[in-house]
């Protein structure tokens, strides 16, 4: 009964890949279609029927975050003790298992970034690279090495890949050589090398293949189109002569080739495994029709190489919503500024500020956004920044929490749920129901303490029997995998960093030809990954989508620039023009980079701008000023009930400090003012400055 009750609830596809418990199987599953509910639900179900014990069964994915998932969700479905790792994670596990056996003698140790030698190996073949290069270069040796090519086959593979190289090839492959010997030399192993050497110790030593495979006799790969050569030798290697086998992915949202990604594997799988049974999974449960018919729209035009999947195309299963809105505007300030009013509307009429992001194409065009969203007052979370459970207030709540597990915290509640007993708990660490006015240290504090407790809401809704024992081992289960529960703020990311993650409301935006497609995509392969990058962009979204592009870089610039061709014949008559106001093209006008004040270097950091120098030029900081300034900001913030940092920043202010202006004029040139800031807070200003 228990085995049966795993397939309620499932569609008739999703039925299928959970009752096909034997190998080989592909599951072609597109996005939103439940691709990860299908496949713990079938290894759930196989543990629970008896074709397999949950301890013989290794699930592989490609990020802590989703084997934490699969984890949890194999946990409340009936089978805690399968194995869900990454590829680098089962390896090391393996190699640190077997090391003293086969190899013996000090381990080498594992190193998480490559810069750190790969300076040390530039300096050494006399090359002199900056922090950006050095980064290039590192991608290109991990490249290199996932593809199996070596320092001296470097060069012609790049060519036969039409990889374009950040810096000569021959230099490159000189790095690299010397990389390879400075990482023996000092006993380090990279986790490519990790890969590679428990391939060889598979391969080498036939008892640990046969105690290996002895102890895992059933795999599921998920994200297969992303497998490089190197994992794909691994998973090889692990199998062995079996087929016991299921591997699920989408080949329409293949967006790392440039990695080594090769949805090959994928599409392939049926000539490596003749008798391989291929199930499609097509029901789009996350999107609104709306969203799902531009989904398909623009993946239905890729071609050749990059052609959608026979049978790919999503069904949407949703009720219908909105229209996805398309935006023409004059310059990237305008789009900015208008993509944050229409977030701060969406947030007014109901729409968590969580739920909503804003997706683009490099990293380098957050900080317009930041800018808009923090003067429009809007909270955000920039994807890729520290750690939530390395926080010291999360830690501390951990902590508190497993320590009132262990006093039996649940019986004092009188059953009020666990709920109430987590905000109980979180209480003694600062947590109340009410957030604290402004910005700064103690909002990020309650804003992660919140999210706990939001955490707890979900938990008691998915499972009303669950405890503060289960919630502990949850939030244990999560530091492990680093899968954070989502912070109340608008999230940026790019659309690389997006990909496996979903929103009520999506914006896409810089979506202009140069960008997406990115200048340097040449070949109709990298062209077809761009527009691939676009599908997975627009599949984010639940049910709002606004896809918008900017004629001009800056205000007042030519508008020269086209929307990206994979926009083309699908916007019809929506598009909407948008032109940029008066008073904001004077106020964020480019003016090319700005000196620095003091010693005239050009600027490129926020900050510097800000300050209008160097930040290690000295300055002429009137400190009693800067403290007057602060008070009268915390004063207005707790008299408008905004964050301090939406009156003015700590850089504007210290640049007002700096410069003493002596009338309107004169403040109205200090990057952070603005007209609107200039008309509302001017006089205060001046007024302190004794003007």
């Amino acid at each position: 009964m228990l085995a049966e009750s795993v397939l309620e609830g499932l569609d008739p596809e999703q039925r299928a890949v959970a009752e096909t418990v034997k190998g080989p199987v592909c599951v072609l599953a597109g996005a939103g279609t439940g691709k990860t509910r299908a496949i713990t639900h079938r290894i759930a179900y196989a543990t629970l029927t008896g074709v397999v014990t949950p301890q013989r069964v290794l699930a592989v994915t490609f990020t802590t975050r989703a084997a934490g998932e699969l984890r949890s969700r194999l946990r409340m479905l009936g089978a805690p003790g399968v194995q869900a790792r990454t590829f680098h994670a089962a390896a090391l596990r393996q190699l640190t298992y077997f090391w003293p056996r086969v190899v013996g003698g000090e381990p080498p140790k594992i190193i998480e970034s490559k810069a750190g030698l790969v300076a040390d190996a530039a300096r050494a073949c006399r090359l002199s690279l900056g922090r950006t290069e050095l980064r290039d270069v590192a991608s290109e040796i991990e490249w290199a090495k996932v593809t199996q090519n070596r320092p001296e086959d470097y060069a012609a593979a790049v060519a036969k890949a039409g990889r374009r190289p950040p810096a000569d090839v021959v230099d490159i492959a000189r790095v690299y050589a010397m990389y390879e010997q400075l990482r023996r030399e000092r006993n380090l192993l990279d986790f490519e090398g990790m890969l590679e050497l428990t391939v060889a110790v598979l391969t080498e030593h036939r008892e640990v293949a046969n105690q290996v495979r002895d102890q895992y006799r059933y795999f599921v790969v998920d994200e297969y189109q992303d497998v490089n050569p190197l994992q794909k030798l691994l998973l090889d290697a692990w199998l062995g002569d079996r087929d016991d086998l299921c591997v699920v992915g989408d080949p329409n949202q293949t967006i790392y080739s440039f990695t080594g990604a090769s949805p090959s594997h994928l599409l392939d799988f049926t000539r490596e495994h003749p008798h391989a049974k291929v199930i499609r999974l097509v029901r789009d449960y996350r999107s609104t029709p709306q969203v799902v018919r531009l989904a398909n729209g623009v993946i239905g035009q890729a071609r050749g190489e990059g052609a959608v999947a026979p049978g790919l195309e999503l069904v949407a299963q949703r009720e219908n919503g909105p229209e996805p809105v398309f935006n023409e505007y004059d310059d990237e300030v305008a789009e900015a500024d208008d993509a944050a009013r229409r977030v701060r509307k969406l947030i007014d009429e109901g729409v968590p500020a969580r739920e909503i992001a804003i997706l683009y194409r490099i990293n380098a065009q957050s900080e317009t956004y930041e800018a808009a969203l923090a003067a429009a007052g809007v909270p955000y979370v920039l994807r890729g920044a520290e750690r939530f459970f390395e926080r010291p207030e999360v830690k501390q709540a951990v902590y508190m929490l497993r320590a009132a597990t262990r006093a039996g915290a649940d019986a004092e509640t009188d059953g009020t749920g666990l709920i109430h007993t987590v905000r109980h708990v979180l209480s003694g660490a600062g947590f109340t129901d009410r957030a604290p006015e402004g910005a700064g240290a103690a909002r990020a504090r309650w804003e992660s303490l919140a999210a706990l407790a939001q955490l707890a809401e979900d938990m008691a809704a998915a499972d009303p029997r669950a405890g503060l024992p289960e919630f502990v081992a949850e939030l244990e289960e999560r530091a492990a995998a680093q899968h954070a529960p989502p912070l109340e703020g608008v999230t940026l990311a790019s659309l690389h960093a997006a990909k496996g993650l979903e929103w009520d409301a999506v914006f896409l935006v810089g979506l202009v030809e140069g960008t997406l497609p990115i200048v340097y995509a040449e070949t109709p392969a990298q062209i077809e990954e761009e527009r691939r990058l676009l599908y997975v962009g627009i599949t984010r979204a639940r049910v709002h989508l606004s896809l918008s592009w900017a004629l001009s870089r800056s205000p007042g610039g030519a508008r020269h620039r086209r929307p990206s061709r994979f926009l083309s014949g699908l916007t019809g008559k929506t598009a909407t023009h948008t032109p940029a106001r008066a008073d904001r093209s004077r106020r964020r006008a480019a003016k090319g980079p700005q000196p620095c004040r003091v010693c005239g270097r050009p600027l490129t950091a926020a900050v510097e701008r800000k300050l209008g120098r160097c930040e290690d030029c000295p300055s002429e900081l009137n400190e009693e000023l800067l403290i007057a300034l602060k008070e009268w900001r915390a004063q207005v913030s707790a008299e408008q009930k905004i964050p301090a940092y939406v009156v003015f920043t700590d850089a504007t202010l210290q640049a007002i400090a700096e410069r003493a202006p002596e009338s309107l004029e004169d403040l109205a040139r200090i990057p952070g003012v603005g007209k609107r800031k200039l008309d509302k807070y001017g006089d205060a200003v001046l007024g302190l400055c004794g003007h």
